[in-house]
C-alpha cells in the first residue's frame, strides 16, 4: 500500500531522514516509534502530501481512502454543532445525499434513475447510511455525553475539539488510518475504548505513539525512526523491544571497529602526509577515511539520551499522608467541579485516580498540594508530610534561556541550600553531568526536561509526590524510566495518567471519581477492571428485562424437564467448577491473609497508643498521640472492610465448589 524508497528529507543543515526505505502493506497495523523529534510526523506529512522529500519518492498504491487527525479542527460556521462537525468525516458524503434527495423527486427519468443507484450503490459503500450510529457511539466512548451532542462545536476546548477530531475520523472507516498520539488528549478510561475501537478496525493503521499499551495491543509491526533512519520490525512491541537490543549490540561493535579503522587511517595520514615518499599513500588513505565518515554509523538517540531517574529516600512523616472529608470545589461559586468527595491516603500509597476528563481530578490534585483551597468541606494534609507536586504544565514552567545548572540551583537556594558538593550530587543522581549542566533548558528533550522536573522537584525534600500525567511529554525509554523509578520509591505517591500500562505496573490501589462520586479500589488496575466488569454485569442483569437478553428464550407457563446426572458425572461437573475458580480463590485467600495479619499488626500499634493515653509520661504529646489512634482506627476499619469483602466472596466460592 506505501512504498517508501530511499527518502530522504533535510530542514536547513539538520537531517531529518536519510535514505529511509521500508513498505507498509495492506492490512498491517504498524506502530510508528522512536525518540521525540526524530522525524516520525515528518513521515505522515509525506503520506498526506503536506511535505516533499529531498530525495526518493512514496508509491501509494490502491489509490486508498485516508483517514488522519488534524491538529487546529475548526467548524464550518458559528452554528455547527459537535454531531454536525463529527457527521462530516467521509468528504463528499453530505454533497452525495443532497443530490439523491434531489433525484428522488423524479424517478421516472430513466438517467436519473441510473444516477441515483450510482449514487446509492456509492453512498451504502462509504457507510452513509450508518454513519451517524458510528458517530454516537465514537463520541459517547470519547467521553461526551448525548446532551453535548447538540452543543455548537466552537464551545469546546481544544482538547475536546481534538476528541471530536478523533471520532469523526474513526467513524469514517478509512482504508488507511493515520493517528499520531491519539491518547495524549484522553484520560484513562477513553484511551481504554480507543483500544477496543481500533481493535475491531479491519483497514490499516500507522499508529504513532508512546503509549505501551496501545502499542501492545494494536500493531503487528513496530517502524522505529531514529537517528534519521526508519528500521521495521516485523513483530509487535514485545518482539522489537528484544530485537532492538540485540541490533544495537551489532551497530555497536560495528561502529567501535569502524571507529577502530577510521583512527588507524588518520595516524597514517597525519604521519606521512607531509612526506613526498609516502604522499599518495596518504591520499588514497584520506579518501578511505571521507568515504567512511560518508558512511558513517551513528548509534540511535535513545542510548545517548538515556539518562537516570535516581529518587531519594523520602523524609518521614506520620501514617495519614492526606485526609478530605465532605470535599468540595467551585470555580465561581456557582457550579461545583465535585462535591462530598470523602477519602485517604496512607503512608506507603501508590494510588492512581481514574476518570473521564472534566470531572475535577487536575483541581482536585491541586487541592491536595495547596495551591488551592477548598470551597467547602476539609482537606487536610498529614503530620510532617511535604507534597511535592508536578503538574501537567510542568515543561512550561521550566523558563527556556536559563540553563539546568541555573535552575536547579535557584530551586536548592530556595529551600535553604547547601554544599555545592552534595548540590553537584543530586544532579548526578539525576543524570545531569558536566556537559549537561550549561545547557539552555529550551533545548532539552521531553525525557531530560522531566528529568529536570523531578530534580527541582526532590530539591523540596517530599515525601508525598503529586504527579498529574508525568509521561505526556516522554517517549518510551523515558516512560520506563520514570516508571521503573517510581516502582522502586517507597514514599506516597498520587498520580493521574492515561497511559494504561504506567499505571499498570506503579499503582497498588485505584481511586475512580464519577459524576456520581468517588470509590476506592484496594488492588492495582487489574483489579480495579475486574471490579467494575463485576458491578456492571450486575447492574446490566438488574436492569435488563428478557427481552433485552439477545437470543433469550422466556418460558412463562412451561416447566423444564429434570436432567438426572450420574454420580460420575456429578464429580467431574464438581472437579471443573473447582479447576475453574481455583485461580480467584486463591488470590482472595491472600488477600483475607494480608488483611489478617495487617489487622494484627495495626491492632498492636493501637493498643500500644491507646495505652499512652490512659497512662500518659511527662513528655506525651496528647494531640500527637490522638492522631495516631485516629488514623490506626481508621486503618483498621479499611482493612476489616476489605478482609469482609474478601472472606464473604471466598466463603462463596468454596460452598458453590
Amino acid at each position: 500500500m506505501l512504498d517508501f524508497k530511499g527518502i530522504s528529507v533535510h530542514y536547513g543543515h539538520q537531517d531529518v531522514l536519510t535514505n529511509v526505505t521500508f513498505r507498509v502493506n495492506k492490512g498491517d497495523r504498524v506502530g510508528v516509534v522512536g525518540p521525540n523529534g526524530s522525524g516520525k510526523s515528518t513521515l505522515f506529512k509525506i503520506v498526506l502530501g503536506e511535505m516533499s522529500t529531498d530525495t526518493g519518492e512514496l508509491v501509494i498504491e490502491c489509490d486508498p481512502r485516508i483517514g488522519w487527525t488534524r491538529q487546529n479542527p475548526e467548524p464550518d460556521s458559528p452554528e455547527e454543532t459537535l454531531l454536525e462537525y463529527s457527521l462530516r468525516g467521509i468528504p463528499g458524503l453530505s454533497e452525495m445525499e443532497a443530490e439523491m434527495a434531489e433525484l428522488e423527486a423524479d424517478l421516472q427519468d430513466p438517467a436519473k434513475m441510473k444516477r441515483y443507484g450510482e449514487l446509492q450503490t456509492k453512498f451504502e459503500h462509504l457507510g452513509g447510511y450508518d454513519i451517524e450510529t458510528r458517530v454516537k457511539i465514537a463520541l459517547g466512548g470519547l467521553g461526551f455525553t448525548t446532551d453535548e451532542f447538540e452543543k455548537p462545536f466552537r464551545s469546546f476546548s481544544g482538547g475536546w475539539r481534538m476528541r471530536a477530531e478523533l471520532s469523526r475520523v474513526l467513524a469514517s472507516k478509512p482504508d488507511l488510518l493515520l493517528l499520531d498520539e491519539p491518547s495524549n488528549y484522553l484520560d484513562l478510561p477513553a484511551v481504554d475504548w480507543l483500544q477496543k475501537y481500533l481493535k475491531a478496525y479491519d483497514g490499516t493503521l500507522m499508529l504513532i505513539s508512546h503509549d505501551r499499551y496501545l502499542l501492545r495491543t494494536l500493531t503487528n509491526v513496530i517502524v522505529e525512526v531514529d537517528a534519521g533512519t526508519a528500521t521495521r520490525y516485523e513483530g509487535d512491541l514485545d518482539y522489537y523491544l528484544r530485537e532492538r537490543e540485540v541490533r544495537y549490540e551489532h551497530l555497536k561493535a560495528a561502529k567501535e571497529n569502524q571507529d577502530h579503522h577510521r583512527e588507524q587511517l588518520q595516524r597514517f595520514v597525519d604521519r606521512f602526509r607531509a612526506q613526498a615518499t609516502k604522499a599518495a599513500q596518504a591520499q588514497s588513505r584520506q579518501k578511505l577515511i571521507d568515504k567512511i565518515d560518508e558512511e558513517r554509523i551513528v548509534l540511535p538517540k535513545r542510548y545517548t539520551q538515556s539518562g537516570r531517574l535516581r529518587l531519594a529516600e523520602p523524609p518521614p512523616s506520620g501514617i495519614e499522608m492526606f485526609r478530605c472529608e465532605k470535599l468540595g470545589f467551585s470555580y465561581d461559586g456557582v457550579k461545583k467541579v465535585f462535591s462530598d468527595i470523602e477519602f485517604n491516603v496512607s503512608r506507603g500509597d501508590k494510588v492512581a485516580l481514574i476518570g473521564y476528563n472534566g470531572l475535577g481530578k487536575s483541581t482536585l490534585m491541586r487541592l491536595m498540594a495547596g495551591t488551592r483551597q477548598p470551597t467547602e468541606g476539609k482537606a487536610v494534609i498529614g503530620h510532617n508530610v511535604v507534597p511535592g507536586y508536578l503538574s501537567q504544565e510542568f515543561a512550561e514552567t521550566i523558563p527556556p534561556d536559563v540553563s539546568v545548572y541555573r535552575v536547579a540551583k535557584n530551586a536548592w537556594d530556595a529551600h535553604g541550600g547547601g554544599p555545592e558538593k552534595i548540590f553537584r550530587n543530586q544532579l548526578g543522581a539525576f543524570g545531569f553531568d558536566e556537559n549537561d549542566v550549561e545547557k539552555p533548558s529550551g533545548v532539552l528533550s521531553g525525557g531530560e526536561k522531566i528529568r529536570l522536573a523531578f530534580l527541582r522537584l526532590f530539591l523540596t525534600a517530599p515525601n508525598f509526590l503529586l504527579l498529574d500525567e508525568p509521561t505526556t511529554h516522554l517517549d518510551l525509554d523515558g516512560r520506563r524510566l520514570l516508571q521503573d523509578a517510581l516502582q522502586k520509591y517507597s514514599g506516597t505517591i498520587f498520580l493521574v495518567s492515561h497511559d494504561i500500562d504506567f499505571v499498570r505496573a506503579v499503582a497498588t490501589s485505584i481511586l475512580e471519581i464519577t459524576r456520581e462520586g468517588i470509590r476506592q479500589y484496594p488492588g492495582g488496575y487489574d483489579y480495579y477492571c475486574e471490579k467494575k466488569a463485576e458491578r456492571e454485569k450486575d447492574a446490566g442483569s438488574r436492569c435488563r428485562c428478557p427481552e433485552e437478553i439477545p437470543n433469550s428464550s422466556v418460558r412463562l407457563s412451561a416447566t423444564p424437564a429434570p436432567v438426572t446426572l450420574t454420580s460420575k458425572e456429578l464429580r467431574k461437573q464438581r472437579a471443573e467448577a473447582r479447576a475453574k475458580v481455583a485461580p480467584r480463590v486463591k488470590e482472595l485467600k491472600k488477600r483475607v491473609e494480608t488483611a489478617e495479619q495487617k489487622l494484627d499488626e495495626l491492632q498492636k500499634q493501637l493498643d500500644e497508643a491507646s495505652a499512652e493515653l490512659f497512662n500518659p509520661t511527662p513528655t506525651t504529646n496528647f494531640a500527637e498521640v490522638n492522631r495516631t489512634v485516629r488514623t490506626l482506627q481508621f486503618e483498621i476499619d479499611r482493612y476489616t472492610a476489605d478482609w469482609e469483602e474478601a472472606a464473604t466472596e471466598l466463603e462463596q466460592l468454596t460452598q458453590e465448589a
